[in-house]
């Protein structure tokens, strides 16, 4: 039997990567195109498209998104960690132990960290929720440094006062922006973790086998 190829071994990441900026490239140009009509319209000059890379604009609506989804991911595999869901797919079983919880054992094949023991397998048993910590710590950052710098200029074009970092903490704008996305992942990964009890996608992993009943969990 021949080997499967690349894109069929790595299909699932590249269609999302490209999806991914696909998508991040309508959001540019569309963005861009926004705050330059806003610009226009307050008499300022338009941005260039170099320009628009740096500004609060578009750092501040890239990395308001990336946020809330890091964020989702980090709650949602700390949460399954001891939390259940009786007869979602998305939960692991209700009373038997998982291949997930047992402590790792080192052979041939295991990662380096497993084989190097001590602090190295520490961190590395807790290493996904700490990469996707980071990168939410790293996108809540960025956004509020884009929000900040978006901010000031709508302060600047009404000859308004500009506001310091702290100043700006304490801004409705910035919460109104992050929590607005925060719902909306939560809403997301509940529905698919209540709608896996009863609804099914046959071939799809987050989905229970067609013929399983309600009410229990694989």
């Amino acid at each position: 039997m021949s080997r499967p190829s690349f894109f069929y071994r790595n299909s699932l990441s590249i269609v999302l990567i490209t999806l991914m900026i696909i998508s991040l490239t309508g959001q540019f140009f569309t963005g861009w195109k926004t705050e330059n009509k806003e610009l226009i319209e307050n008499g300022q000059a338009a941005l260039k498209l170099n320009e628009y890379i740096y500004s609060g604009h578009f750092i501040q609506a890239t990395f308001e998104n990336w946020e809330s989804e890091f964020l989702q991911m980090l709650l949602y595999i700390l949460l399954t960690v001891s939390l259940r869901q009786k007869g979602s797919s998305e939960s692991k079983s209700m009373t038997e132990e998982e291949d997930v919880d047992r402590e790792p054992v080192a052979h041939p094949k295991a990662p380096w960290p497993v084989k190097k023991g001590g602090i190295w397998l520490s961190i590395y048993k807790h290493s996904l929720s700490l990469a996707f910590a980071i990168l939410f710590l790293a996108s809540f950052t960025l956004h509020f440094y884009g929000s900040l710098k978006d901010f000031n200029n709508e302060q600047m074009m009404k000859s308004k006062p500009l506001v310091t970092p702290l100043q700006y903490l304490s801004e409705s704008r910035f919460w109104f922006e992050s929590f607005q996305n925060w719902q909306s992942e939560f809403l997301a990964v509940a529905s698919l973790v209540l709608l896996s009890i009863w609804l099914r996608e046959k071939g799809s992993p987050e989905s229970k086998p067609v013929d399983m009943p309600y009410d229990e969990t694989p």
